[in-house]
């Protein structure tokens, strides 16, 4: 009989892998984003651009491969090549999980044309479902890195299965826990293809599991990505012993075992693998952090502070056994983002698609179930860990979007849809997906075996492949981020309402991290200094913008509003207060009921009995620069400084931001009280919108609407601006301009409704 390790097999189809992984990218670059996005794109495009540290957990392997990728002179626009890099590297998961769909359809689909048509089909599948082509065509997160590392580990465990055991077989195992260690200094969700390999590893050798330097391989790399293995420094005296304890195990098992595995490289290389794969983590990120790049979040530049951010100690999220919703709830959700995937384009007939993908899928499982344990297992053991295990441990509020039973009441929801933490667990159904098409494909050939010749009744069966078109017909409008430039647009309008050296106060990450873009990569005047409320909770944001000093303001690149005037450069720092002084500022302060202070003419009264940290250093930075910047609030803040500062009037709307003044407003020839914007300022307003503002790209005609739900309250600020003003100006006598700005907030309004 031949040995299963030893018989010769079928080559891999690395040459087709490679023809699907194009065929993917050239999709992805057909629909890529032009510029930057809304959520976490601007940070990380930034982050790249400026070699910094993106919010926790740092990202520091994202960082260094798109800072590399984004050197190379691929497009004129940084953003576009980044965004081009999301798209290479799933694509390249692409030709991976097309090899890995190959090969565990070996046993369903004899007929080798057949089964790489359907392996296509699948994989073609899996890259143009909705949340995998969406983050595929602009870099909004770090998720694609990890697609491709998941693939990657996944068709390495493949792969390892194949070859003969010996130590050429061994040094694939270690390759695969250098891969996991490095991935885990991208995104924790590298570290989810592990599983399946330990299953591969399981039913195809288990006595690899009891070899004494595989074993020290496995409890380095579950410390490793845990971080457990920093407990040795500062943690609890019982962690210690217990980590400690595990390790002293080992070395007496390995002794007892083999004491000569102590004499075998591979025992220290496959150690050595590991700590080499996380090092990026504890090198790139203190290091880097503190020569204070100007993205730097979380400030990792001690112990302390690295730990914190590694372990995401900023986000507060309750222990996995205190629900943030209850677990049937967090299911649906996931159901409800897997029947966006392979139709949203069709509206309600998107649930049909969902059934018969379903169903294929499903299939194909079934499939290997009968012809390859092994490969069932494996593939089973991906979509749990990617599915149940991630719903469980991610611990999400109730879905943005998804309906609630009122007996509930009112309940906490996500600021935003999580689809795209399931990114790599739609793209791995994608492999059943594949199994379930090419099993369709034999059962149907079987059917027509007795009625004609084997090649026509395989050829009968190619119908079934069209099941592979369907996500792409389905989802190419709303998942495509082609021609789509409002992100970077609001940006630049945001800023350039801002006088020079400036200081902009903003809510969260989507009238922030755009920003921080604008600044950083494009240059679009650097000289306004941003402070975000939100961030202004963290000492690290607070000590950042002490620090931070004011460039010079550059009237060639400023909006015309500007160019003219005579503007003069401060050199104190935003903040007069010391940085032990920041750090000392208490997390909550009680004030006197109705109790407020006073500045010269300008008081402000508290809109509550609690201040938080950033309301303080709201207060200080008023106070610090009154006579030396002029200070503005974002009208995407909503109505932050009226409510909790009882700012309301001392502010002055010019377009998009409300300017604070010392003394109350007094109605006069260019400053009038409008109904929706306050008092404001109207030669200003109005030169920013016609002269300033990117209101083309904003009132586009989107064919199904603004997409991203929970970012339309941006877009609608545009809605706001021109609807009020376009009343404003209609009650002063100027129709037509009064019109124009009608049409604008009309087209506005479209866009938010079609996005229902």
């Amino acid at each position: 009989m031949t040995n299963a390790h030893t018989e010769t097999r079928e080559p891999p189809p690395y040459l087709f892998a490679a023809l699907t992984a194009l065929v993917v990218l050239l999709i992805y670059v057909a629909t890529l984003a032009p510029t930057t996005a809304f959520w976490d794109t601007s940070e990380y495009i930034a982050a790249a651009y400026v070699l910094g540290i993106p919010h926790p957990p740092g990202n520091p392997l994202f960082v260094v491969l798109a800072h590399t990728f984004g050197a190379l002179p691929l497009s004129e626009s940084y953003a576009a090549r980044i965004n081009l890099f999301a798209a290479l590297t799933s694509a390249l998961s692409a030709g991976l999980w097309f090899l890995v769909a190959d090969r565990w359809m070996r046993e369903v689909v004899p007929v080798r044309w057949a089964r790489l048509a359907a392996a296509f089909a699948g994989v073609l599948v899996s890259a143009t479902m909705w949340t995998v082509w969406n983050q595929s065509t602009v870099n909004e997160k770090v998720y694609t890195v990890s697609l491709l590392s998941t693939a990657l580990v996944m068709w390495l465990g493949v792969h390892w299965a194949d070859d003969a055991p010996g130590s050429h077989r061994d040094r694939w195992l270690v390759l695969i826990a250098y891969i996991i260690a490095l991935s885990s200094c991208n995104h924790m969700m590298g570290v989810l293809a592990g599983p399946a390999v330990a299953v591969y590893v399981l039913l195809t050798d288990p006595g690899m599991v009891l070899r004494p330097w595989v074993l020290a391989m496995g409890l380095t790399l579950a410390l490793a990505v845990s971080g457990k293995w920093s407990v040795i420094h500062d943690g609890p005296i019982e962690q210690q012993i217990a980590v400690l304890g595990m390790i002293a195990a080992v070395l007496a098992y390995t002794a007892w075992r083999d004491p000569g595995e102590f004499k075998r490289p591979i025992l220290y290389l496959s150690v050595l693998a590991v700590i080499i794969g996380i090092s990026l983590n504890y090198f790139f990120l203190p290091i880097r952090g503190a020569q204070f790049p100007p993205i730097n979040e979380g400030e990792p530049t001690t112990w302390t502070a690295l730990n914190e951010v590694l372990n995401r100690a900023q986000y507060g999220k309750p222990s996995v056994f205190l629900r943030q919703a209850d677990f049937l709830s967090q299911i649906k959700n996931y159901f409800q983002y897997l029947n966006w995937q392979f139709a949203r384009d069709w509206g309600r007939a998107a649930g049909i698609a969902t059934g018969v993908f379903t169903a294929t899928g499903l299939l194909g499982a079934v499939s290997l179930w009968q012809r390859d344990r092994r490969a069932f297992w494996a593939s089973t053991a991906l979509m749990f860990t990617l599915t149940g295990l991630l719903i469980f441990y991610l611990n999400f509020k109730y879905g943005f979007s998804i309906p609630v039973d009122p007996s509930k009441g009112e309940v906490a929801r996500e600021v935003r849809e999580r689809d795209y933490f399931f990114v790599v667990s739609f793209a791995g159904f994608g492999l059943w997906v594949a199994v379930g098409i090419g099993a369709l494909m034999r059962g149907i050939a079987d059917f027509f075996h007795d009625r004609v010749p084997e090649k026509q009744s395989w050829a009968y069966a190619t119908p079934a492949l069209l099941l592979g078109i369907i996500p792409l017909l389905g989802n190419h409008v709303t998942a495509s981020r082609a021609h789509e430039t409002a992100a970077r647009d609001f940006a630049s309008d945001l800023l350039q309402s801002v006088e020079p050296y400036g200081i902009l106060i903003t809510a969260g990450d989507n009238d922030t991290f755009p920003l921080w873009f604008a600044q950083e990569v494009e240059g679009i005047r650097p000289d306004v200094t941003l402070a975000n409320l939100s961030l202004m909770n963290t000492r690290w944001h607070l000590r950042q913008l002490k620090r931070r000093v004011t460039p010079e303001f550059d009237p060639t690149k400023a909006a015309e509003l500007w160019k003219n005037g005579t503007w003069v450069r401060p050199t104190e720092p935003v903040f007069r207060l010391t940085e032990g002084q920041l750090d000392s500022l208490p997390e909550l302060q009680q004030v006197p009921k109705n109790g407020g202070i006073r500045f010269d003419s300008l008081e402000i009264a508290f809109g509550s009995e609690y201040l938080q940290l950033s309301d303080l250093a709201t207060i200080f930075l008023i106070r610090d620069n009154v006579g030396q910047r002029p200070i503005f609030f974002a009208w995407s803040a909503g109505g932050y400084p009226d409510q909790t500062l009882g700012l309301t009037p001392y502010l002055i709307t010019q377009g998009l931001v409300r300017k604070l003044v010392m003394k109350p407003v007094v109605p006069k020839d260019s400053v009038i009280l409008t109904r929706g914007l306050g008092y404001a300022n109207l030669p200003r307003t109005e030169k920013l919108m016609w002269d300033t503002y990117h209101f083309k790209s904003v009132a586009r005609d989107r064919p199904k609407g603004w997409v991203d739900r929970p970012s339309s309250s941006i877009l609608s600020l545009y809605g706001v601006v021109y609807g009020t003003m376009a009343n404003t100006l209609r009650a002063e006598g100027d129709t037509a301009q009064a019109d124009r700005a009608d049409s604008v907030a009309n087209a506005v309004r479209a866009n938010l409704a079609g996005e229902e």
